[in-house]
């Protein structure tokens, strides 16, 4: 299977995406999404790509990176994490990293892509995120998806001095 759409491929991690991971994780207007506080050197980037080839069975994670199909270019990123096998299920978060990369439709192309690797390879039942109630765009994008919202956790996040609530999305794999 390739992890291919019309515009965007999901890969794996190389060590030429760098550059883009510490900007990308340095970005401090995206810490409040991804729960970070403090800044990633290259050095400790440069360790998880040494290791990123880790099989999510051992690690329960795995992140992909979303690169254009025409320009080859890093466009974001795409992870699954919390993978439990016993349970079937795993969740799911993304990134388009630049303003002017989004609202083009490659975040749902990453997000179809991941859902039928999920549900194909690792034979989940379900697929779940976590989306602050402040994300506007995200929650459209995962309702677009099919994932419903079956949950609020109150107050959850704390960012400059107010608290948020964080809505949990599920999306529920039907067998045919």
């Amino acid at each position: 299977m390739i992890l291919q759409e019309k515009n965007i491929r999901l890969r794996a991690l190389e060590p030429t995406d760098l550059d883009f991971l510490y900007a990308l994780e340095n970005d401090t207007s995206l810490w409040q999404v991804s729960d970070t506080i403090t800044p990633f050197s290259k050095y400790v980037l440069t360790r998880y790509l040494e290791n990123s080839h880790r099989d999510i069975f051992d690690v329960k994670q795995v992140r992909l990176m979303i690169e254009h199909i025409d320009t080859k270019q890093p466009l974001g990123c795409i992870d699954l994490f919390d993978f439990n096998p016993q349970h079937n299920r795993v969740g799911v978060g993304l990134v388009v990293f630049e303003a002017a990369h989004r609202s083009k439709g490659f975040a749902t192309e990453s997000l179809k892509l991941i859902c039928t690797y999920a549900k194909e390879h690792l034979q989940v039942h379900q697929i779940f995120a976590n989306i602050s109630e402040q994300n506007k765009e995200s929650i459209s994008l995962f309702e677009k998806a099919g994932f419903l919202k079956t949950g609020v956790k109150k107050d959850w996040n704390y960012h400059q001095g107010i608290y948020t609530d964080q809505f949990l999305y599920q999306y529920i794999v039907i067998d045919k």
